[in-house]
C-alpha cells in the first residue's frame, strides 16, 4: 500500500479514542491545582516541623514564644534548611522538566492534547504517592526531591498547563481568547483558595497525612477524567514519534523563522515579560509560608491556610476585574494596572510586622493576576493554529526557568537577608516588576498587528 512506502517520520492519522463524554479541560486544571496547593504549604510546614524536631527547636508551638525568639540562631537554621530543601526540589524538577515539557508540548501538536494531559496527571499522582511515603514512614526529606523529579519526567503541572492552554487556543476565537485563558487561570485560583482553607484547618485537626491522601484521591480522579472524559480539541490527531529532535526544533523555529503572522521580536519580549512576572510570583510564593511561620508574625497552620487562600483569591478577582476593565480599556492598560497593584502588595509584604498588615498586602494583589492571561493570549495570536502546542510548551519552558530562578534567587536571598531585613526579597520582586511594565508599554506602542486590539468598540 502507499502508506507502507511513506517515510517513517511522516505523521499518520490516529483513530479517535473512545471517551465517556466530551468534557472541557477546566476540571483537570481545577483538580490538579487543588491537589498541588493542598500539598504545597503542608510540605513546607512538614519540612519546618522535621527540622525543628531534629534541632530541638519548638519556638513556633506557641505564638508568644515565637515572638521572643527573634535572635534565636536555631530558628534561623530551621528557616535556612527549609528554604534550601525547597530550592533543591525545585531545581531537580526544573532540570528534568526543561527537557520534557518542551518535548511533550510540541508532541501534542501532532498526537493531540489528551496524551499529554494523561501523562502529566500520572506524574502528579506519582509525586503525591512519594510524599505520602515520606510523611507516613518519616523517610529522609530528600525523597521529596525524588518525587518532584519523577513528576517532571512525565510532564509535571507545566505540561498539563501547556496542553490546557493549547486546547483553549484550539477552540477559542481571537476575540474571546484572553477571557477564556483568564477563566482557566481562575480555575487555578479557586482550587487553590479552597485547598488552602481546607489544608490549614485539616493540618491543625489531624496532622499531615490525611490531606496528602485526599490529594492522591483527587489526582486519581483527574487521571481518569483526562483518559476517558476529556474532549480532544485537535481535529485530526496524528501518530508521531515522541523522542525526536523535530519537536524541540519546532519550538526554536517559533523564535527564529520569519512568518507573516508572527513577529520574532514580540514573541521574545512577551516571553521575557512572562518570565519576569512568573519569577516574582513564584519567588514570593516560595518564601511566604516561611516568612509567616517565623517572627514577628508567628502564624499557626490555620492562619497560614487563610493566607494561602488570600494568595489565591486574586485568580478570581482578576478574572472579574479583567472582564469589567475590558469594556473601557485595552488589554495592555489592564496589564499595567495589574502590575501596579502587584508592586504595591509586595512593598506592603516587605514591611509587614502584624497580621492585619500582611492581609492588607494580600488585598492589594486583587488585580495582580490579569497579566499572564493577557500575555498568553497575545502570544497565541502570533503563531498559527498548528503551532499552539509548541508555543505553550515554550511558555512552559519559560515558566520552568522562571520557577528555577525564583527558587534560586528568593530561597537563597531570604536566609542571607534575615539579619538586616527579612522582607528585602519582596522589595526586590517589586523592583523587578517594572521590567514587564516597561516592555508591555513599548510593545503596545510598536505593535504592528491590529488583531492585538481584540475587543473592538461597541457600536
Amino acid at each position: 500500500m502507499e502508506e507502507d512506502a511513506s517515510p517513517p517520520d511522516r505523521p499518520r492519522a490516529r483513530p479517535a479514542v473512545a471517551v465517556l463524554c466530551r468534557g472541557p479541560v477546566e476540571p483537570l486544571v481545577f483538580l490538579a491545582n487543588f491537589a498541588l496547593v493542598l500539598q504545597g504549604p503542608l510540605t513546607t510546614q512538614y519540612l519546618w516541623h522535621r527540622f525543628s524536631t531534629d534541632l530541638g527547636y519548638n519556638g513556633t508551638r506557641h505564638r508568644a514564644d515565637c515572638s521572643n525568639h527573634s535572635a534565636d540562631p536555631t530558628m534561623q537554621e530551621v528557616e535556612t534548611l527549609t528554604s534550601h530543601w525547597t530550592l533543591y526540589a525545585n531545581v531537580g524538577g526544573f532540570l528534568v522538566g526543561l527537557f520534557t515539557s518542551t518535548l511533550l508540548g510540541a508532541w501534542s501538536d501532532n498526537v493531540g492534547r489528551r496524551p499529554l494531559l494523561v501523562l502529566s496527571s500520572l506524574g502528579l499522582l506519582v509525586q503525591a504517592v512519594v510524599s505520602i511515603f515520606v510523611v507516613q514512614l518519616e523517610l529522609h526529606v530528600g525523597y521529596f526531591v525524588l518525587g518532584r523529579i519523577l513528576c517532571a519526567l512525565l510532564g509535571d503541572f507545566n505540561g498539563l498547563l501547556a496542553a490546557s492552554f493549547a486546547s483553549v487556543a484550539d477552540i477559542s476565537t481571537s476575540h474571546n481568547r484572553t477571557f477564556r485563558m483568564a477563566l482557566l487561570e481562575a480555575c487555578i485560583g479557586v482550587a487553590g483558595m479552597l485547598a488552602s482553607l481546607l489544608g490549614g484547618h485539616w493540618l491543625r485537626a489531624q496532622g499531615y497525612a490525611n490531606p496528602f491522601w485526599l490529594a492522591l484521591a483527587l489526582l486519581i480522579v483527574m487521571a481518569l477524567y483526562a483518559a476517558f472524559c476529556f474532549g480532544e480539541t485537535m481535529k485530526e490527531p496524528k501518530s508521531t514519534r515522541l523522542f525526536t529532535l523535530r519537536h524541540h526544533r519546532s519550538i526554536v523555529q517559533l523564535y527564529v523563522a520569519p512568518a507573516p503572522e508572527k513577529s520574532r521580536k514580540h514573541l521574545a519580549l512577551y516571553s521575557l515579560a512572562i518570565f519576569v512576572v512568573i519569577t516574582v510570583h513564584f519567588g514570593a510564593q516560595d518564601i511566604l509560608t516561611i516568612y509567616e511561620l517565623s517572627t514577628p508574625l508567628c502564624w499557626d497552620s490555620q492562619l497560614i491556610g487563610y493566607g494561602s487562600a488570600a494568595q489565591h483569591l486574586p485568580y478570581l478577582t482578576s478574572l472579574l476585574g479583567l472582564r469589567l476593565l475590558q469594556y473601557c480599556l485595552t488589554d495592555a492598560w489592564v496589564a499595567e494596572i495589574g502590575l501596579a497593584f502587584n508592586i504595591l502588595g509586595l512593598v506592603v509584604f516587605a514591611f509587614a510586622t502584624t497580621t492585619p498588615l500582611m492581609f492588607t498586602g494580600y488585598g492589594l494583589l486583587f488585580l495582580s493576576l490579569v497579566i499572564t492571561p493577557i500575555m498568553r493570549a497575545k502570544l497565541s495570536r502570533l503563531v498559527s493554529t498548528s503551532e499552539q502546542g509548541a508555543l505553550f510548551s515554550a511558555v512552559a519552558c519559560v515558566n520552568s526557568l522562571a520557577m528555577l530562578m525564583a527558587s534560586g534567587i528568593f530561597n537563597s536571598l531570604y536566609p542571607a537577608t534575615l539579619n538586616f531585613m527579612k522582607g528585602f526579597p519582596f522589595l526586590l520582586g517589586a523592583g523587578l516588576l517594572f521590567i514587564p511594565a516597561v516592555l508591555i508599554g513599548i510593545l503596545e506602542k510598536t505593535n504592528p498587528h491590529p488583531e492585538f486590539q481584540q475587543f473592538p468598540q461597541s457600536p
